[in-house]
């Protein structure tokens, strides 16, 4: 079998069984927490970007498979989300639920709000429940009047939308006003919108994030992202994301293919392919990809969905140029996943991480508010797409 058929078995048989029994029948969503000893911590918080990720899973498998039985897991999320994720109040969606439905982190933060609108979008697609695909409205139309100003995206807020520190989505000793992670994911969640409703308001921000990554995210001189911004879009980091370029690269991909734009295609395409380019040559050492780089030094630890994401990034480089390396990249890294990074242990899935001697690490659990089927699965649907 090549790649996309061990795709297909893979999320069959081993992604798709994990997350249906983490289904939490008696207060809605599921489980948010599993040690890395596979114990469920049944009152953990639910982080709401995990339960926007799992919605958005359950969604996109129904459809890929031709499988309708699978719905009945993305209604169970969606349920979850209309109930208990969204505040009714102030509108948006909280970071975190409790385990009984109650709020629990009450920050509305711009990233979160996207992955909602990526989830609804899908959900949408899969259902056609026009329900759904309001409340994504809705949530651009939060984003777009309470989390950006005249430069791009803002970050956190509290409950009713005043700015606070950006501490869930800053790292390496920095607090970012603004970060590529946000806006590349708005990017993914607009696009995933704009595929299924053609929304003009929608398609305009397209190319206003386009632009952004141009003129001020993509570094050309060192053909690479910045990652770490203050208010006025100036680096504040020598950060290289290694898995946030490839994954940028077959998104912007795919935002180009969506929007069909000629004039954004000339201009992005060459830098999704230095991009792609540049991590091969950089990051694609002994079968994976490296984490990061920061200020010069690597780590070399081997992160679960920068695996997954460098699988379809190269993939789609493949696809994009006609060059054969990266097709055996992508073969090599998925096999190098298959091996390494899957749990063989019953009723685990991947392990979050390896640590520099290529072991799994245990301070890691195998399920938390970030670790989750969007990455890996994501992977396999890709795969599964792109016969």
């Amino acid at each position: 079998m090549d790649i996309r058929e061990l795709a297909e078995k893979h999320l069959r048989e081993k992604l798709l069984p994990f997350w249906e029994k983490l289904k939490d029948e008696e207060n809605g969503g599921f489980y948010g927490y599993m040690d890395f000893d596979l114990n469920v911590d049944k009152k953990s918080v639910k982080g709401c970007i995990l339960n926007s990720r799992i919605l958005w899973f359950f969604s996109n498998a129904a459809m890929i498979l031709k499988d309708p039985s699978l719905l009945a897991y993305a209604d169970h999320a969606y349920q979850f989300m209309v109930e208990h994720c969204l505040d009714k109040g102030n509108g948006g969606i909280y970071w975190s639920i409790n385990f009984d439905g109650s709020p629990a982190d009450t920050t509305k933060h711009t990233y979160n709000q996207a992955f909602a609108i990526y989830a609804l979008s899908s959900y949408y697609d899969a259902t056609k429940r026009q329900e759904a695909i309001a409340e994504a409205i809705k949530l651009m139309e939060i984003i777009e009047t309470k989390c950006t100003d005249e430069i791009g995206y803002l970050e956190a807020f509290d409950r009713g939308f005043s700015p606070v520190e950006n501490d869930k989505l800053s790292e390496n000793g920095v607090i970012a006003e603004k970060t590529m992670n946000t806006l590349l994911h708005v990017f993914e969640a607009y696009t995933e919108f704009y595929r299924v409703t053609k929304n003009e308001r929608a398609g305009k921000r397209l190319r206003f994030m386009m632009n952004t990554i141009a003129e001020k995210i993509y570094n050309p001189d060192k053909h690479r992202q910045e990652v770490f911004f203050d208010r006025e879009m100036n680096s504040i980091i020598d950060l290289h994301s290694y898995g946030h370029d490839i994954e940028t690269a077959w998104l912007v991909d795919r935002g180009l293919e969506v929007l069909d734009d000629k004039e954004m295609t000339k201009k992005l395409s060459p830098i999704t392919r230095a991009l792609t380019a540049q991590i091969y040559k950089r990051a694609y050492v002994n079968h994976s990809l490296l984490n990061e780089c920061e200020r010069g030094v690597d780590n070399t630890f081997r992160i679960w969905w920068v695996q997954a994401e460098a699988v379809v990034g190269f993939y789609n480089g493949w696809q994009k140029t006609g060059e054969n390396k990266y097709l055996a990249a992508s073969e090599d890294i998925f096999n190098y996943i298959m091996e390494n990074l899957v749990d063989p242990r019953e009723g685990s899935e991947w392990y979050w991480e390896l640590d520099e001697n290529g072991k799994p690490t245990s301070k890691k659990p195998i399920v938390e508010p970030w670790k989750c089927p969007y990455h890996n699965g994501r992977m396999c649907m890709e795969l599964i797409r792109r016969r």
